[in-house]
């Protein structure tokens, strides 16, 4: 045999020897995927996506109150659409979300609408939010619903153009660039919550 033979023998045989090398250090078993606890998922979203910031009393002044956890703050929001409050999420049936299904939740959380259908006011970024993963949603509402329930009655939303009855943060109307293409600000609702 010539030379080019024998290399060509030798390549053909080192080729097979590693094929059969790696396909025996191959798992035969199906690969299966840990599924997260919904509840632990939801905790990890509401942490990673600022909910804990507004909604929960202290959070803004670097000092949370994590015996109050996501039950809302008094720190109201000003600006073009009034004065907002961050809600109590916690499932408290009269004060909190406790009367609202998961699927709700994940309407609110997605869409800006409450059972109701009124519109969610600033600064809530439900729009940011609408891009979660159907189970991160979910997982969001499971863990809403896991929280102990907390009575706190939320300051009811001041209309534009009121005096704040409390301590805001002020943002004010958008500058020209900013607020070319933005529609009219929502007018407040006047259930308050």
């Amino acid at each position: 045999m010539t030379w080019t033979r024998w290399t060509a023998v030798g390549m053909t045989i080192v080729t097979l020897a590693a094929g059969a090398i790696s396909l025996s250090c191959s798992s035969n078993s199906p690969t299966t995927v840990a599924t997260e606890d919904p509840v632990a998922r939801g905790a990890r979203v509401v942490y990673t996506s600022g909910c804990m910031d507004c909604h929960t009393p202290g959070s803004l002044y670097g000092m949370p109150d994590t015996t109050r956890m996501l039950s809302g703050s008094e720190l109201g929001w000003q600006g073009p659409w009034g004065i907002s409050f961050p809600r109590n999420l916690t499932p408290d049936s009269a004060t909190g979300i406790g009367s609202w299904t998961a699927e709700q939740i994940v309407t609110a959380i997605r869409e800006g609408r409450r059972p109701d259908g009124t519109a969610l006011l600033p600064p809530m970024p439900w729009p940011m939010y609408s891009h979660l993963t159907d189970e991160d949603a979910r997982a969001v509402a499971a863990y809403l619903k896991s929280l102990p329930p907390i009575v706190h009655e939320m300051p009811k939303v001041q209309p534009p153009g009121e005096l704040p009855k409390r301590p805001v943060l002020a943002f004010p109307a958008p500058p020209e660039w900013d607020g070319r293409n933005l529609p009219p600000p929502p007018a407040a609702s006047t259930s308050g919550k």
